[in-house]
């Protein structure tokens, strides 16, 4: 039925489902097209400078995967290497580094943002003009890095 009575329902639920807070269509695939003070960045959370050369300028590609509350983001770094980090929205997960380093956080979304505590900095995520935006800060360094979605 379009625009009948089942269909304002199905709306009127969706727009009060908790994870549907704004644009929250992360599902794609990104690459990388431009960072912000990355080396200022890496430097403040201890990055082994072996890592920090493979991460400069890297064609990071990312994957998103979102149902709902559950994510699956995966970085893909050319040589082969890739990052996994599921979780769903306000429920304790196990997480990994840009260092390679597990740790467990409870990500959640402020703003329409999606927000992650990470040991030694914050992080955060968003979907603007049609790209993926994300942004972390530690002790007053803010890196952003931005990717244009490519699927």
């Amino acid at each position: 039925m379009i625009c009948g009575i089942k269909d304002i329902r199905f709306t009127a639920i969706l727009l009060y489902q908790p994870h549907h807070q704004g644009n929250m269509a992360f599902t794609g695939k990104y690459e990388f097209e431009g960072d912000e003070n990355y080396d200022e960045f890496v430097v403040k959370i201890g990055l082994p400078s072996d890592k920090v050369d493979m991460g400069r300028n890297c064609k990071i590609v990312t994957e998103v995967i979102q149902n709902g509350n559950d994510f699956t983001w995966t970085q893909h770094f050319p040589g082969g290497r890739t990052t996994t980090n599921t979780f769903t929205i306000g429920k304790e997960a196990d997480m990994e580094t840009m260092g390679g380093k597990s740790f467990k956080a409870t990500v959640k979304i402020e703003d329409g943002k999606i927000v992650a505590e990470f040991p030694n900095y914050r992080h955060t995520a968003e979907i603007s003009g049609g790209k993926l935006v994300e942004t972390s800060v530690a002790s007053g360094v803010v890196y952003k890095r931005t990717s244009k979605k490519i699927a």
